[in-house]
């Protein structure tokens, strides 16, 4: 499962589309989209309710409790929401943390309604099934949802049925209100497992006696059913989220990893920061970053991603240069790093795949040499002796400084070599394990050391340091 946020026009425009119910659904489709190109007289012809509803307007960017951080513009005619924009359209907003540019906005019309007429309801899936959470109280001051919400487990291979919402979830809602609430809940669970849903929170969920309003709505889908619910979703896209741009250079390896059998990913967090990696892997990708961050590094982490599933050589060059290329745009005062790191690969052939690397390499061997940049390689697999090798030839064809390590040394250590928490390792420790295992054609009683002990480093320094491995570096 891959859960990824979508925006809140998207979500609606799936519920309005796909939703199955006797509830009235109010103002399906009356939402119009603002950015700083927008010709208003246009978007006045497409949405004549513009001129004549009282209106809403927020942005629409992944931006939690807008209400609460003043980002709702409430009960406004279109004037009124001209004049609201003026003051935060493209300009930079800070969002706990995050600092970013509002760029894009949501219209809806204002639904004027009681307090005791809102009410809150989220699902979300589990290892076990799909909860669903309903609170006969919603609204900004909802507060500890988790704690206040009653909660209805629809396990993975159970059907929602009416009788159970209302007995489990309804038992505090206004009973001129259930039947009308027990048909849009059962409809919502259903479009949620039909559109591969994984998560979907309305929050105010307005009912009145004229029918159901979604005020505001979050929601995530399970990226990986793109084949399946194709014809449902259209083209759908992911925003990033606030305070993160959209990088074409992201797309690009998207289109790639669409493309291949294999896995490429890439994720960009920070393209100023010192600590780049190239790691082979879903799981081990997470280790890196994870160490990295445990030793102080997070700040300076510039991406995250990975590849795997036996990519080609060339595809492998593809991804490695589009990295190349975003860490030598800007220079850092204490040079920057590169980890290409991995663990004992299953049937990737490791010397292909470090081909692809080792020309993208050469490629950008002088904004690499201008940069500072210092590269630290760690992996085992199938040939990886010969990846290793190629490795360590172009560090010194080039003059780059590359630390190359294989199955002996453990897979985490390179990164606190890489930040400066410990000495690279100029001797490495042979591995005591079949991955580094060789025959011993000499009769003699003992297993014959490995014929590499050393980085492929320029740098000489002589240190006799014992790597030992531990659990955690």
């Amino acid at each position: 499962m891959s859960a990824k946020a979508i925006s809140e026009q998207t979500g609606k425009d799936f519920l309005y589309k796909h939703i199955c119910t006797t509830a009235a659904i109010q103002n399906r489709f009356c939402y119009a989209n603002v950015t700083a190109e927008t010709d208003w007289k246009r978007l006045v012809q497409d949405h004549p309710w513009l001129l004549t509803e009282r209106l809403v307007v927020k942005p629409d960017q992944l931006i939690k409790r807008r209400g609460k951080l003043g980002l709702v513009g409430v009960n406004l005619d279109l004037e009124g929401v001209k004049e609201w924009l003026q003051t935060r359209l493209m300009k930079e907003t800070t969002v706990g943390k995050a600092k970013g540019i509002l760029k894009n906005f949501l219209i809806e019309p204002f639904v004027a309604h009681k307090q005791e007429e809102e009410f809150y309801v989220c699902i979300y899936a589990t290892r076990e099934g799909d909860y669903m959470l309903f609170h006969h109280e919603g609204g900004v001051d909802v507060g500890d949802v988790d704690s206040k919400a009653l909660k209805l487990l629809v396990g993975v291979d159970e059907k929602i049925s009416a009788d159970t919402v209302k007995s489990q979830l309804l038992t505090h809602a206004p009973a001129d209100k259930k039947e009308m609430l027990i048909s849009f809940l059962v409809g919502l669970f259903n479009m949620y497992e039909d559109l591969y849903f994984t998560y979907l929170e309305i929050n105010p969920l307005v009912v009145t006696k004229d029918g159901v309003y979604v005020l505001d709505m979050a929601a995530k889908i399970d990226a990986t059913a793109d084949y399946l619910c194709k014809a449902k979703w259209g083209d759908v896209e992911f925003p990033p989220p606030f305070g993160r741009e959209a990088y074409p250079e992201e797309a690009y390896i998207a289109d790639l990893d669409a493309k291949s059998g294999a896995s490429l990913k890439l994720t960009l967090l920070n393209p100023r920061g010192r600590i780049w990696t190239m790691v082979a892997g879903g799981g081990a990708s997470v280790v890196y970053s994870d160490t990295i961050c445990d030793l102080g590094g997070v700040n300076e982490l510039a991406n995250y991603g990975e590849y795997s599933g036996a990519p080609s050589e060339q595809q492998t060059y593809d991804y490695a240069k589009t990295i190349l290329s975003l860490m030598t745009r800007e220079k850092h005062p204490n040079g920057k790093v590169l980890i290409i790191g991995g663990s004992i690969a299953n049937f990737t052939n490791v010397a292909a795949t470090f081909k692809g690397i080792v020309r993208a390499i050469k490629d950008y061997q002088d904004p690499l040499k201008e940069h500072e940049v210092t590269i630290f390689v760690r992996r085992g697999g199938p040939n990886y002796q010969e990846g290793l090798r190629v490795m360590g030839e172009v560090g010194k064809t080039t003059g780059i400084p590359i630390h190359v390590f294989g199955t002996e040394t453990h897979m985490t250590a390179i990164v606190g070599m890489a930040l400066g928490h410990r000495p690279i390792a100029t001797q490495p420790r042979v591995a005591a394990h079949t991955a580094n295992f060789l025959l011993n054609t000499s009769g003699g009683t003992t297993t014959p050391a490995s014929s590499r002990s050393a980085s492929f480093s320029e740098v000489k320094t002589g240190c006799k340091w014992d790597h030992t491995p531990t659990s955690r570096q």
